[in-house]
Parts: structure tokens; C-alpha cells; sequence
């Protein structure tokens, strides 16, 4: 693979409680998946994140997770699939109504935190999140955890799809992520993190915590905002990737309203 995209969670600050360094690291990522209100963010900043993405030809995606900012989205909330549709539906459109404020464009979904586990698993929460997507906008894509049901769910529906690996978690034998509150969870070395990136780049094979490395397929790589860290390690990934021969480029073709 000779490019890839970069993509991190921003836009998770609300009222006076700040989360990350959105300025910096929408200098280093080339797509942006921005909180809507639910999991976190609030009016103010989906605009003012939504108008620095497209000042630096940044694209904007939706990021939305379960209402629930105690446990920043990271919690399963037992919604019935209509609640699911309601809440993706209703935060996106939230998005897309700030971005046209701000003078950008959202161009897909990605869902967050434990929102995006479940329908990892889950195809009927995955369809409900296609189907609120569309029914938004149908020019939407999707960005899905690659080799979930999200991912499959999107391409039988025939919108457009694109798969993402992660730069500072643990994969299971499953393809899915390694649960937050066990070792192996999280990837704080930058070098760690861009070592097992070239060599998965280099293979399509992704390492595991609990076998043999998986075969993986993506189209972007996901640096978690929020974390400790966060811009020294997109920024060391980058560098590394470039190194690498890798050209970090969005997936999607920035628009005249990302310019």
C-alpha cells in the first residue's frame, strides 16, 4: 500500500471543558470525524472545528456515540434499533446544519466510542446506522472498523464504504479491538505504534495481543484525539509513514467548502 489516510475523533470539547488539540492535530490528519453533542462537543465547537477542517482542506466526517458525555460514549447503551436511527439521524443532521454555518461540508459517518463496537457485532444496529446515514443524505459514506458489520452492512446497501485500522489500540484474534480496560488495550510509543503501521502496510497483516496477526484491509488510519499524547503521536506516524514511502492522503477528495 503506497497511501493511506490519516483520521482522528476531534471536536470533543464542550462549554468550558476542553478536550485535545484540535488546532494542532488538523495540521497533521487529513480527515477529521467530529463530535455531534452526543458523546461530546457542543454548537460552538462543531462550528468552530468544522471551519478549521475546512480551512486546511481537511475532511469532515460525523462521529456520533451514545448521549451519555459521563461516560464519553464509551458505554453501551441498550437503545431499541429505532433509537439508533433516531440518535445517529438527529446528530448528524445537527453536524450538517453547523457545517453549513461554518462554511464546510460533512462528507461521511463514522460512529464513535461503544455506538461503533455494537454495530461492529451487530448487524442490525449496523443497518439502523446506514439506513439514518442515507436517510440524512445520501451522499454520505461510511468509515467502519474494517472486517465489522458496519462495514458489510454499508456495501450491501451500495453506499460508499471505507475502512479504517488503528494506530494506538490493540486488535484481538477476532479483528476487533481489545477492550479498554484490559493490557494491551492501548498504544501509547509513537515508534511502537508507527513500526506495527509500516508493517502491517507492508503485509496486510495486523498483529494480535491474544494469536497470529490478522489480515486487515484499510483505506484510513485512526490516531484517538483524546488520548495522552495524541499529537505527538499523529505526528510521529505521519513522519514515520512518509518515511515510508506511504503518501498520507484523505480519502475522499477534498471539496470547494474543505478549501
Amino acid at each position: 500500500m503506497t497511501k493511506i489516510d490519516l483520521n482522528s475523533d476531534l471536536g470533543e470539547a464542550f462549554g468550558p471543558w476542553r478536550m485535545g488539540d484540535d488546532k494542532a492535530i488538523l495540521d497533521v490528519v487529513t480527515s477529521a470525524n467530529i463530535a455531534c453533542g452526543g458523546h461530546a462537543g457542543d454548537p460552538a465547537t462543531m462550528v468552530e472545528t468544522l471551519a478549521l477542517a475546512a480551512e486546511r482542506g481537511v475532511v469532515a466526517g460525523a462521529h456520533p456515540g451514545f448521549a451519555d458525555r459521563e461516560g464519553f460514549g464509551r458505554r453501551l447503551i441498550p437503545l431499541s434499533i429505532r433509537e439508533v436511527e433516531q440518535l445517529v439521524a438527529t446528530q448528524t443532521g445537527a453536524l450538517m446544519g453547523a457545517a453549513a454555518l461554518a462554511g464546510a461540508r460533512v462528507r461521511y459517518v463514522k460512529p464513535h466510542g461503544a455506538l461503533a463496537n455494537w454495530a461492529a457485532d451487530e448487524r442490525p444496529v449496523a443497518d439502523a446506522i446506514i439506513r439514518a446515514s442515507r436517510a440524512v443524505s445520501p451522499e454520505l459514506a461510511i468509515l467502519a472498523i474494517s472486517g465489522t458489520e458496519l462495514e458489510h452492512a454499508a456495501r450491501d446497501a451500495g453506499m460508499t464504504v471505507f475502512s479504517e485500522i488503528f494506530a494506538d489500540r490493540g486488535y484481538l484474534s477476532t479483528g476487533r479491538l481489545v477492550p479498554r480496560n484490559l493490557p494491551g488495550a492501548m498504544i501509547h510509543d509513537p515508534a511502537q505504534a508507527a513500526s506495527r503501521l509500516i508493517g502491517y502496510l507492508s503485509s496486510g497483516l495486523m498483529p494480535t495481543v491474544d494469536g497470529v496477526p490478522i489480515p486487515l484491509y484499510a483505506h484510513s488510519i485512526c490516531v484517538h484525539g483524546d488520548s495522552p499524547g495524541a499529537l505527538a503521536m499523529a505526528v510521529h506516524v505521519r513522519q514515520e509513514l512518509q518515511k515510508a514511502g506511504i503518501e498520507v492522503a484523505p480519502f475522499l477528495q477534498p471539496t470547494q467548502e474543505n478549501r
